[in-house]
């Protein structure tokens, strides 16, 4: 009992802390709440986009491993085509490019009929560079507003300390301490935010740069394919050999 008195006495004793976080939120009122609110709504939009975006770029790339290995060793670009996955990024241009060859035999005039069978891949291929590039406007706007935000949140803040100091007549800690500090803590929820936003930004930017060279090149050799009747392919390395079964032991005599 007497260590439980103890510590209870010593509980009492201890100095309340009156500049935290909630509390700076307590005295900003609406305001520091509204700026919280928008800048955690940044900041998650910024995540769920990095790691929806991170993992469809991925799945792009891996089905670009496998198309590698298996595509151009097809007879053709149909049953090349029938090889890779339904609604990826490599099926659509293949499907597109296949129907513009379909159009492109209609046509009388032949350099009219080459401008339409390129018009038409590179019509595909903007489309997945859009589709890719979704959401990357939101990441750029958020790196670039959140910390003004945030400093919006320090000018009401220094605001308030000026009132406080005029209402007291004299510059005393406690009069000073809360807005100050929520004008502080505005200030880095702002940066907090804007930071990863723009890293993400620049990684996935970096990311979709790689993919829309990969599908330039598998575009310009879709079109070579196509305009040469399946003549024109790249080089790729051979099928593995399959191995050969273990040679059975002799019998012995």
């Amino acid at each position: 009992m007497f260590i439980v008195d103890l510590l209870t006495a010593a509980a009492q004793a201890a100095p309340q802390n009156k500049f935290g976080f909630a509390e700076a939120l307590e005295q900003g009122g609406f305001i520091a709440y509204a700026t919280v609110v928008i800048l955690g709504t940044m900041s998650f939009g910024s995540f769920f986009i990095l790691f929806t975006k991170f993992f469809e770029q991925r799945k792009i790339l891996n089905q670009y491993a496998a198309l590698k290995a298996s595509f151009w060793r097809a007879s053709s670009l149909k049953d090349g085509a029938a090889k890779l996955e339904k609604n990826s990024a490599w099926r659509q241009i293949v499907d597109d490019g296949l129907a513009a060859e379909e159009a492109h035999s209609k046509m009388t005039d032949a350099l009219e009929a080459h401008d339409w069978l390129h018009g038409s891949l590179a019509r595909s291929e903007a489309s997945v560079n859009a589709r890719l590039a979704s959401g990357l406007p939101f990441l750029a706007t958020v790196g670039a507003t959140s910390p003004f935000i945030g400093l919006f949140g320090t000018v009401v803040g220094i605001y308030r300390a000026l009132i406080n100091i005029g209402i007291a007549g004299s510059a005393s800690i406690d009069k000073v301490a809360g807005p100050v500090g929520e004008a502080l803590i505005m200030t880095a929820l702002g940066l907090l935010v804007a930071v990863p936003a723009v890293l993400a930004y620049n990684y996935l930017q970096a990311r979709n740069k790689r993919i829309s060279e990969l599908l330039s090149g598998f575009s310009t050799d879709v079109l070579a394919n196509i305009n040469s009747k399946g003549a024109v392919k790249p080089a790729v390395a051979p099928a593995p050999a399959a191995a050969k079964p273990a040679a059975a032991p002799a019998a012995k005599a």
